[in-house]
């Protein structure tokens, strides 16, 4: 059922509650993560066999780019190659910069930024061979100057990896490619095998068992968020196309976990029910039309109508969705507005498909409301920042009173030491 309420109803808070973690999810991985720690490579094709259906004994996936790119359509090759060209340049522009100030007395203070050595991105392969999820980590990592790009994808039974996505993959600068997926996949980069040395970091989106994974290996190492079923909310108002706004809504709902969740908020009862119809029009015509269905017979899609676009707003900030787009009037207006929303999409010409496949900026987003409070993958993820500080004997002159104080307020003696006893005289 796809529901029409109005912006005080309370089914509009039972729609924003996604739970994070599910606790089937949550025990499976646990149990498979200690198997993997224990006993490393024998493990991890042990649940490759189990839950992928590959026996093979080789996990690593050797390709040659030139070769691949010879194996797929023209206008496929073509368009990865753009979608990379794209997210590369915004990469590259959206980098920070190191930066230094002086102190009164003649010092520098600043950041500095190195790339990680060694990092890992998950790259789901299940339901979808997500190749455009190869471009918006891999290229991310590439540009930041990490070295060594760990990837890994589930391949299935044959062993044989989606050649656009591996295809992908090699152009976006991955150096080690296996065909493990899921909790094994995690398992793997974190702890390390015989085979596959332990990563810095993990990045990349997955379902309920890979962020259950990632979670629970974080400390072992870093991870860029935990995500779950993709989401999407719109803002319109009457200028907008229900056509459009309807197919925006279903782009997400075709994921595959029927989990997603796909919002609406409108400024009229009209524009809700024609929204509405256009959603069940167009969801007959589509491939995946069955997975949709589970997430229109689990409440996944919900039209709320909003006394006016201000309103409306800040139900989408309450939502905190993972892709937002606004089609309202004077849309590029609300932007200062938005608070909590991973990727933001504006005006009638930008679908949220231009932010999954081809714009630029990642499409590695905060989900479940988790936009509340983290950031979509950018480059930095992929480095480590450091400041720094370059004292003169003027500047540590000038601190050594507030240093030795707050050494005395802590109990913490030889802190204050380190600065008097460089002015002590000399004996």
């Amino acid at each position: 059922m796809i529901n029409i309420v109005r912006a005080k109803d309370k089914r509009i808070a039972n729609f924003n509650a996604r739970p994070a973690f599910p606790e089937e999810a949550e025990k499976i991985a646990s149990e498979v993560l200690a198997d993997i720690k224990k006993n490393g490579e024998i493990a991890v094709k042990k649940y490759v066999k189990r839950f992928e259906g590959y026996p093979g004994s080789s996990l690593k996936v050797n390709a040659d780019l030139k070769e691949i790119e010879k194996a797929i359509p023209k206008d496929i090759a073509k368009a990865v190659k753009s979608a990379h060209q794209n997210v590369a340049k915004f990469s590259k522009a959206s980098l920070r910069k190191d930066w230094s100030i002086k102190t009164i007395s003649g010092g520098t203070l600043g950041e500095f930024f190195s790339p990680m050595d060694r990092v890992g991105v998950y790259v789901p392969g299940g339901t979808a061979p997500l190749a455009s999820t190869s471009i918006m980590t891999v290229t991310l990592a590439k540009i930041a100057g990490v070295k060594e790009i760990v990837a890994c994808t589930p391949a299935g039974k044959d062993g044989n990896v989606n050649k656009v996505l591996l295809y992908a993959l090699k152009l976006a600068g991955a150096t080690e490619i296996y065909r493990v997926g899921g909790i094994q996949a995690i398992g793997m980069m974190a702890f390390g095998t015989k085979n596959c040395k332990k990563v810095q970091k993990i990045a990349g989106p997955g379902n309920a068992f890979v962020t259950a994974a990632k979670r629970q290996v974080y400390g072992y190492v870093a991870i860029d968020q935990v995500a779950g079923p993709s989401e999407i909310a719109v803002l319109a108002d009457d200028t907008a196309n229900p056509k459009w706004v309807a197919a925006d809504l279903l782009s997400q709902a075709e994921h595959g976990s029927g989990l997603e969740k796909s919002l609406c908020v409108c400024t009229s009862v009209r524009f809700a029910e024609a929204v509405r119809s256009e959603v069940l029009a167009q969801t007959e015509t589509l491939s995946r039309k069955d997975i949709i269905k589970r997430v229109i017979d689990r409440d996944g899609i919900l039209i709320v109508v909003a006394a006016d676009v201000k309103e409306g707003l800040e139900i989408v900030n309450r939502f905190a969705p993972e892709h937002f787009e606004i089609m309202t009037a004077k849309s590029m207006s609300l932007l200062k507005d938005v608070r909590s929303a991973g990727a933001v999409f504006v005006g009638n010409w930008t679908p949220e498909s231009a932010g999954d496949f081809v714009a630029g900026p990642s499409h590695v987003l905060p989900t479940g409301g988790a936009a509340d409070m983290f950031n979509g993958l950018t480059p930095d993820d992929f480095r480590r920042r450091h400041s720094f500080v370059a004292y003169t004997r003027k500047d540590l002159e000038r601190e050594a009173a507030s240093i030795e104080a707050f050494a005395q307020v802590e109990g913490l003696d030889a802190h204050g030491r380190a600065a008097s006893i460089r002015f002590t005289p000399k004996k």
